[in-house]
């Protein structure tokens, strides 16, 4: 069936269950090589004018390596981020993710959206290769899953950047996350220092060690100062005055006000001595959200950060140049300036 006469019978169809193919697309079989899953055929590279993000951390994957390609944004982006941002990006519209807290995209959408191919990004489980499946299944668009751990960025962004005909670009920036990801040297484990990552506007979310989210911060050669197994966990003070972390890092403002102004909080070493640090987070978290190749600065930051006992006390130029490598756009200083020191 020719692409145009299948998008039109699929923009008309009803949302089809799991397992029930369209007309002239055979179950779907992953191809995989160097942690990228695909299912379906891809168009060659040149071909592929058009590319639906399936979450956040695809969107800035996409963005950095074929900003023009890039057919819009998981989610609304506030005003302050997309200030930063190229102006032709600010205008994209926001279409909606197929991964993460639930989708929010029909099927019968996507196909009348009509990409050439769809990105995700983050972890590969067996979770994400059904979803991957399940959309080519229904739809007949060309699905890229890609590894996305933080570790593997290079590898990211030199594939990543071959399917969507950006070579060059992704090598580029390939190399840089080889230079900012360096090996770390050999620290026994009780010797680095422990971070606690607090999410939310009360601090009491946390990435578990090995998690996604997480990934900052043994990348910034430190351990992870919270317990358990899994990926996000909510925990108690109580539980963060037993594990007494080195240093704690936030993107969260209202988050580190509370915490410097509250008794309890001050309780704990790192906040009453000063090692509570605030991150910048726009456009995109410097320590997460979303967690993809963003956190590249961070990591950087978050060495520095670790080394010194303060923050880096000039990142403006550090941000200026991340932002033309990775973003194709230095929005003016007033700007950076402002998004910087107000962390």
């Amino acid at each position: 069936m020719k692409r145009r006469s299948f998008l039109a019978l699929a923009a008309c169809a009803p949302f089809l269950p799991a397992g029930v193919l369209l007309p002239g697309i055979a179950a779907a079989r992953p191809t995989a090589g160097d942690g990228i899953h695909v299912f379906g055929e891809l168009p060659a590279p040149e071909r592929i004018r058009r590319v639906f993000a399936a979450g956040p951390p695809a969107s800035v994957l996409v963005h950095a390596l074929a900003p023009d390609k890039l057919m819009g944004w998981p989610g609304a982006m506030s005003d302050d981020a997309l200030a930063l941002l190229a102006p032709q990006y600010r205008a994209l519209p926001a279409l909606g993710r197929l991964t993460g807290r639930g989708s929010t995209v029909p099927m019968e959408r996507l196909v009348a959206l009509a990409p050439d191919a769809i990105v995700d990004t983050g972890m590969v489980s067996e979770h994400f290769l059904s979803i991957a499946e399940r959309v080519h299944r229904q739809t007949g668009i060309p699905y890229i899953l890609v590894d996305g751990r933080l570790p593997d960025s290079a590898r990211q962004l030199r594939q990543t950047g071959r399917l969507l005909g950006a070579g060059e670009r992704g090598e580029t920036l390939a190399r840089h996350a080889e230079a900012v990801l360096t090996a770390c040297p050999p620290i026994d484990a009780e010797d680095k220092p422990r971070v606690y990552l607090a999410r939310g506007s009360d601090g009491l979310e946390t990435p578990l060690p090995g998690s996604v989210n997480g990934e900052c911060i043994e990348a910034a050669c430190a351990a992870n100062a919270a317990r358990g197994s899994g990926n996000l966990a909510r925990v108690s003070l109580e539980q963060l005055l037993a594990w007494k972390p080195d240093v704690i890092v936030t993107q969260h403002a209202e988050f580190a006000a509370l915490a410097r102004r509250d008794a309890t909080w001050n309780t704990l070493p790192a906040v009453r001595e000063g090692r509570l640090f605030l991150a910048p987070h726009l456009p995109f978290g410097w320590l997460d959200g979303p967690p993809s190749v963003n956190r590249l600065i961070g990591v950087h930051w978050l060495r520095e950060v670790l080394r010194s006992g303060a923050p880096a006390a000039d990142w403006i130029d550090e941000a200026e140049e991340f932002h033309r490598l990775f973003y194709g756009h230095v929005p003016p200083r007033e700007l950076l300036v402002r998004a910087i020191t107000a962390a």
